[in-house]
């Protein structure tokens, strides 16, 4: 090889390599910044009291506190907390949906983009319903339909004040 091309060939890699050094770091500040912001949000918006099962954890947004209140006066506030009716009760499920619904809801907090009253979107309707039969299984399971075509009325239809009293 001829020194020219030896000479063009360690120039292109020298420009390749400032090329991938240049992305690296702006992929690094990119990191840098999107970590740091989410690190403030979580500390903020107190992201370290929705891992637990405390009920006043609900009430850190402010659109939470009539739900709050009207818990305390139901019948279920000697027997079940938030996280046991409006989450899985399985592992995974639990923390999957702790961790999509803390996205959403802090995504709409942020953008101020949420109805008030606060409402239940349709697929945590379904993992309250799913609450209900799990704590309620040996009272409903003759109430569940033998065929998979038909669904059980929502148990919130006929008993909507159990959770929460007067709303």
């Amino acid at each position: 090889m001829s020194p020219t091309a030896k000479s063009a060939k360690r120039r292109r890699r020298r420009k390749a390599a400032t090329y991938f050094g240049i992305i690296s770091a702006v992929l690094a500040i990119l990191l840098g910044v999107v970590s740091g912001l989410g690190a403030f949000t979580f500390g903020y918006g107190k992201g370290w009291s929705y891992l637990s099962n405390n009920p006043q954890t609900c009430a850190n947004c402010h659109v939470m506190q009539g739900h709050m209140d009207s818990w305390e006066k139901s019948s279920h506030k000697n027997v079940a907390v938030c996280n046991d009716c409006h989450l899985p009760h399985d592992f995974v499920g639990k923390w999957a949906t702790k961790a999509d619904n803390g996205f959403f809801h802090s995504l709409a907090f942020t953008l101020d983009n949420f109805h008030e009253p606060i409402q239940i979107k349709p697929r945590n309707a379904r993992v309250t319903q799913h609450a209900c039969m799990h704590c309620h299984a040996d009272f409903v399971h003759m109430m569940e339909p033998t065929d998979s075509r038909f669904e059980i009325q929502s148990c919130v239809h006929c008993h909507p004040s159990v959770g929460h009293a007067l709303r």
